[in-house]
This record gives C-alpha cells, sequence and structure tokens, in this order.
C-alpha cells in the first residue's frame, strides 16, 4: 500500500472517504468494515478512520466501534475483521501504533481487532477426512492443505508488540467476536458449470429433489423480513441458540441496502404457499457472504436449504464474485458436537475451510481491562 520508511498520519475521515477506499480494494474488505456496519450496531458508536502516508494519499482504512462500560466513560474500541491495512508491512508499527494513541484518547480502555489473514486452508476432501478420522479431534489437529508462513510470523510480531490472542466469543454486548473458523467456495476464474461439478453427490441430488417437487426460492424485501424472522426463531430454538430480534434485521436491511442496493439480499423458497427456508446474503465488491439462514423442520424432504443456497449461489456468480464464504464453522470435529451436521452440509458444497489469524486486544489500561474480564467472566 505505501513504503515500509514513512511515517503514517491516521485521523476520522467521511463516510463516502471509507467507503471509495473499501471499494478500491481487492480482495474486498469484509463487510463488517463498511460504513453502514456502523449503523446496525446502534449499542455501540461507530467512526470512519484513515491512514495517510507523507503525500496525503489514503492508504488504509478502519471502522471503529466504541461501547462504554457500564457506569464509567470508557470504552471498549472494537474493529471486527479489520482495519484494512497492510497486514505484512515489516514496520507493522507505523499503522498500529497511531492507532492505539488514537483510541487511547477517545477514551479506550482495550482495542480489539480482526487481522483479515489466513493462516491455513484444508480442501473439502481434507475436511471430510478429518470428521472420519477418530484421531482428529479438531480441524487444526488434521493436516492443512496449504499453510501461510507470513500469517504464523505477523502474529508472532503482534505479541512482540504486546497484543494477546483473544478468546473466541460470540457477538453480542461485550462478547465481541468473530468466527476464525469458516468455510468458503472460491469462484474466481470459474463457471457456473465447474461449481457445480464441485458440490457433492448428496448436494446435486437434493438440488434436483428441490426442484422436481416445485421449491421456488424468490428474492424477497424488507416486507419480507417478518417471515423470515418466523422461520429464524424456529432455527434458534432448535439449534439451541439466542435469536437476535426481528429490529435488527429490519435496521440491518435498511442501511445496507441504502449504502448499496446489493450490499444484502433475502432469498425465501416457497413450496406449496409455504415458506420453508430463508436465507440473507451480503455482498461487498468480489466477496458474497451467506450471513443468516433459517427453515423449519415441516416438509424437510423437499431439500429448501439446499435450493436456497444453491440460488444464492448462481446469484452471486453472476454478480461476479471472488468467493462464496458460508461464514463460521466449528473446529470441532468429534460426534457430540451438534455443530458438526452444519460443517457437514457447508462441507457438500466443495471449496475450503479456512482459518483466520483470530482476534487481537490491546489494554491500554490493564486495571480497567482485568475488571473487564471478570465482568465479562462472570455474564
Amino acid at each position: 500500500m505505501t513504503s515500509a520508511s514513512a511515517v503514517l498520519r491516521l485521523q476520522p475521515v467521511s463516510r463516502a472517504e471509507h467507503l471509495a477506499f473499501v471499494d478500491s480494494r481487492s480482495p474486498s474488505p469484509s463487510h463488517m468494515q463498511v460504513p453502514s456496519w456502523g449503523d446496525v450496531k446502534p449499542d455501540w458508536r461507530a467512526e470512519s478512520l484513515g491512514w495517510f502516508d507523507g503525500e496525503g494519499r489514503m492508504v488504509g482504512a478502519g471502522l471503529v466501534l466504541l461501547r462504554a462500560l457500564p457506569r464509567v466513560k470508557r470504552y471498549l474500541a472494537y474493529l471486527p475483521e479489520g482495519p484494512v491495512i497492510d497486514w505484512h508491512d515489516p514496520a507493522l508499527e507505523r499503522w498500529l501504533d497511531p492507532l492505539l494513541a488514537y483510541l487511547k484518547g477517545r477514551g479506550a480502555f482495550a482495542v480489539k481487532m480482526g487481522p483479515p489473514v489466513v493462516v491455513r486452508r484444508w480442501s473439502a476432501e481434507a475436511v471430510k477426512d478429518a470428521i472420519a478420522d477418530p484421531a482428529a479431534r479438531r480441524l487444526r489437529d488434521a493436516e492443512a492443505t496449504s499453510e501461510e508462513p507470513r500469517a504464523l510470523e505477523l502474529g508472532e510480531r503482534l505479541h512482540r508488540m504486546g497484543w494477546r490472542q483473544a478468546e473466541a466469543g460470540g457477538e453480542d454486548g461485550f462478547a465481541a467476536g468473530q468466527p476464525r473458523y469458516v468455510f468458503q467456495v472460491p469462484f474466481a476464474g470459474r463457471s457456473l458449470g465447474d461449481i457445480q461439478r464441485g458440490l457433492n453427490q448428496q448436494w446435486r441430488r437434493n438440488v434436483k429433489k428441490a426442484e422436481k417437487a416445485g421449491v421456488k426460492v424468490v428474492r424477497g424485501g424488507y416486507e419480507d423480513l417478518p417471515d423470515f424472522y418466523t422461520l429464524y426463531a424456529e432455527t434458534a430454538e432448535r439449534d439451541r441458540f439466542i435469536p437476535r430480534p426481528l429490529p435488527y434485521f429490519q435496521r440491518m436491511w435498511t442501511a445496507l441496502t441504502t449504502e448499496h442496493p446489493d450490499r444484502m439480499r433475502l432469498y425465501l423458497a416457497h413450496h406449496e404457499g409455504e415458506v420453508l427456508a430463508a436465507a440473507t446474503m451480503l455482498t461487498v465488491g468480489g466477496h458474497v457472504w451467506y450471513s443468516y439462514g433459517a427453515s423449519t423442520s415441516r416438509r424437510r424432504e423437499v431439500q429448501p436449504n439446499n435450493a436456497v443456497q444453491w440460488r444464492m449461489m448462481c446469484d452471486a456468480h453472476e454478480l461476479g464474485a471472488a468467493v462464496y464464504d458460508f461464514r463460521g464453522i466449528t473446529d470441532t470435529l468429534e460426534e457430540s458436537n451438534h455443530l458438526l451436521g452444519l460443517l457437514r452440509f457447508k462441507v457438500g458444497a466443495g471449496g475450503e475451510a479456512v482459518e483466520y489469524l483470530g482476534e487481537w486486544d490491546f489494554p491500554l489500561n490493564k486495571l480497567l481491562h482485568k475488571a473487564f474480564d471478570v465482568y465479562m467472566a462472570r455474564r
């Protein structure tokens, strides 16, 4: 992005400047690093930040979310899946030191960030073999198809700079956290036929079964979010997770589609007058994410979930996607894990499991940071 020796200046930037920078990046940054994502999170205060070189050119950007500690005007500063900087710059301090200094001045007691840097990849076949291997209890126990040595070096550099790897957590409230392991299907340079041939036999069979049964997948709008939500609430009860409220998705739709009409899409699978499955899809440049899925337990035999996913994959390909991202997967491969079925479903689409560097914390006020850890442990 810029020469290794130049001093960088960090300052707040407008949403337009931030968005223009994100739009110019390849590969595309996370949907959590676009300005509109701050509008999705009303309990956090959002700021767009920019890094500038000596010639005044913007060379990096970050969306930072600030959340106040209870009863104290001090903040947790969070850059989910960001910032968008040159992570492999040998002089990484010139990016992160100004960030820490700025956020300390804003009253932050700690900074959490998620470098969008890939560490390892496992092919779908390698994941399938790992699930079948009784000795592999976790994905990281299985031999990776490829490794990124520079990512491991980056982790060591962050440790030396005083950053510490964060424990995995949920995204609600203060337990800010994004998945370290995801499943992605590469689309770049592949025809739709290539992608279809990459589906396993069960997936191809289920897509055909849905079509033969008369399942129709349609794009929905804001007015269809309650239908999605009914299925989502049922899914939450069945899969044992706490659902977000309907206004969260309505706010998400308004914020993201105002920024770009294709930033968020909703798909619904209809069969004989009933909505059986639904999912949301997010897009930033060439990166497309399957974001939230929902389905009923009724009439599963007509395979509405495969139908929705295949329609989204087809539309993502038409949009020119370089990657279709199924988002988080469990790295626990034991049969007792209730998330293993979801992993098998995603692996069936072909592609690869991807491990990111994970999230990292920097305590700016060690006393408050320790108190925060105690507070989180008690929640």
